[in-house]
This record gives C-alpha cells, structure tokens and sequence, in this order.
C-alpha cells in the first residue's frame, strides 16, 4: 500500500511539473508587450528597452522558466510587476479570504449532497428521489454566473436581503460575514450539490443491485442500514474521488464569483494580474489553482486505494 501511495505521489509532482510548463508557456502567450504595460503607452523606446532588460525578457525563454522553476522550489513567486511588492506578499493578503470562501461553501455543499444523495439511493423511485434528481438536473444546467446573477437578482435587488457585492476584507460580526457571503456561498454550494448528489445516488444505486445486498434485503434488513452499513463502505472510493473533483471544481469557480461579488479574494487578484500583463502573479497564481487540483486528486487517489482491501492486495 505504501508504494502504491508513492507511485501515486510521484505522479503527482510529474504532473506539477508539467503544469509549471503550461503555466509558463501560456504566459508567455499573452498579447502584449509587458514593458507597455507597466510603463504606459506614452513610455519613450529608451525606458521600454531599459526595463526589458530589467526584466531579462531579453533572455531566452528556456533560462526565464529555468529560473522561475528554482524560484518555485523556494516557494519564492518573485516581485510583482504592477506594484513591485513581492507575489508571496500579495498571495499572503488574499488567500485566506479565498479559503474562506471555498471552505464555507464545501462545508455546506458535502454533506447536504451526501444526505440528498444517500435518501435518493435508498428510496429509488420515490417522490423525494424524483424531486432531487429533477432539482440536481437543473441546477447543474446553470452556469456560476447565471446564477450569481439570478440571486442576486432575487435577494439583493427584489426582497433587498442580502448585499449584491461582497467587498468586505474584515468583518466586524458573524451577522456581517453571513450577509456579505451568503450570496457568494450559495451560488458555489449549490452547484457542488447538485453534482455530488447526484453522483453519490448513481453510485449506491449501482451498488444496490450486487448480491450481498439483495441477500441481506431477503433477510430482511432495514433499508437505511443497508445503505448506510452495507453499501456505503464499498462506494467510500467513488465517492470521494466524486468529492474531490467537485472541490476542485471550487478552483475554477471561485475565480467566477470572486468576479461577480466582487470579492477581494484570489481570484480576483488573478483577474486584475491578466489585466495588467503581471506575468510573475499571473504564473503564481496559476500554479496554485493548478496544485490545488492535482493535491484533491491525490487526495481522493489515496482514500480509494485505502478504502479498497482488493485494489491494495491486487497491487501490492
């Protein structure tokens, strides 16, 4: 089992690596000339070329990634273009509003979805399952900002509940932090439980059709302590990789909300780095979504392989 969780581990800095690539390689894509950027176009040809030496944009492609890759090691991100405060400074001030954000809506949206999916599986066919399945359908039709946009067109601007933005950087009360993040949760929740639902129903559902579980139903077995007893610990692997990707999701859409609500988060701080051609905070920033995905899929790597005597005993 331990080696098997470090080949999974290996796999995992090989495919950071490659994403440092694709990182640097995207960036290097962006229209537009950095030096223009950050100079203005009213910038005289002398002080362009002066700051792209400066910058060492003269230098090849190959030796910039070579050097940003040792700063990587270092967990040194480099100096911000834009504002020439260090990225690992400017990282520092927004992630946690992003955590923040995320770790409230997966706190909500996980085990809302694991009940809703876990009460379908265990009474297919039933109002409640035909309900849930309907309401899943639909929510995970509507894109992050759609339905930003329909909340707040309901809360904020019809009933006047809730503030349409979320600029807040510190929060006096628990009531200001649950008014100023309600909206911004909600429209992340609602999408993860809409697809972690209805993955963990399918995935029980499956799993009700296996033989132990139709002989335990023969012996008469009540439901619930079927699903929770029986087949839950076999579908521990599914379903957590079902988590993880959902978690992962977070990373794409928390840069959409951030967006809508105006929320001071990491998020944004990517937005306005794209704006202004701020490679090093773009790269950093980029990495780190990137990580975040490639460390959740790890994660749920290992649950499954924990979880499942056979997959270990077949590898090992």
């Amino acid at each position: 089992m331990i080696r098997l969780i470090a080949q999974r581990a290996l796999l995992g800095l090989l495919t950071l690596w490659l994403v440092s690539l694709l990182v640097f390689a995207g960036t290097e894509l962006l229209p537009g000339d950095v030096a223009e950027a950050v100079l203005g176009q009213s910038a005289t040809p002398e002080s362009l070329h002066a700051l792209r030496l400066e910058l060492g944009l003269d230098r090849p492609a190959v030796l910039r990634y070579l050097d940003w890759l040792s700063g990587l090691l270092r967990f040194d991100f480099g100096v911000s273009l834009a504002s020439q405060v260090p990225v690992n400074d400017l990282i520092a001030e927004r992630v946690g509003r992003t955590i923040l954000l995320a770790g409230l809506a997966a706190a909500i949206a996980v085990p809302v979805a694991l009940a809703a999916g876990l009460m379908a599986a265990a009474y297919p066919g039933s109002r409640f399952d035909r309900v849930t399945s309907v309401a899943a359908l639909c929510i995970s039709a509507f894109p992050e900002f759609l339905l930003g946009t329909i909340l707040v067109l309901i809360f904020a601007v019809k009933l006047a509940w809730l503030p349409a933005i979320s600029y807040a950087v510190e929060f006096d009360s628990l009531a200001q932090l649950a008014s100023s993040l309600t909206l911004p949760v909600l429209t992340l929740a609602a999408v993860i439980i809409s697809q972690i639902a209805r993955m963990t129903r399918a995935t029980m559902v499956n799993l009700m059709t296996a033989p132990y579980i139709e002989m335990a139903v023969l012996k008469g077995v009540r439901r619930r302590r079927i699903v929770l007893w029986h087949a839950l610990p076999n579908a521990v692997g599914p379903i957590a990789n079902v988590i993880a990707l959902n978690l992962a999701y977070l990373v794409s859409g928390v840069v959409i909300v951030e967006t809508i609500f105006a929320y001071p988060g990491l998020a944004r701080l990517v937005v306005d780095a794209v704006a202004s051609r701020d490679f090093p905070l773009i790269q950093a920033c980029a990495f780190l979504f990137s990580a975040a995905y490639v460390v959740l899929m790890l994660a749920a790597d290992i649950v499954t392989i924990i979880s499942n005597p056979r997959l270990r005993q077949a590898r090992s």
